[in-house]
């Protein structure tokens, strides 16, 4: 019976949590990446300095 709760512990709590964690961290790598080779190829240009601009300060 122990093994069994356990096993639903595992499938219902700890498995989706792994699963939605690795995939943010996946994501957060990839768009941190893909940012830098952004910015290195479009350096000079007027719009990344608009797009690295706060529209909210002032």
């Amino acid at each position: 019976m122990l093994g069994a709760v356990l096993m639903v512990i595992l499938l219902v709590v700890v498995m989706p949590v792994g699963i939605l964690v690795s995939g943010a961290v996946a994501a957060s790598l990839l768009g941190g990446l893909l940012k830098r080779d952004v910015d290195a190829t479009h350096a000079g240009s007027e719009l990344l300095e608009v797009s690295e601009t706060n529209p909210y300060s002032g």
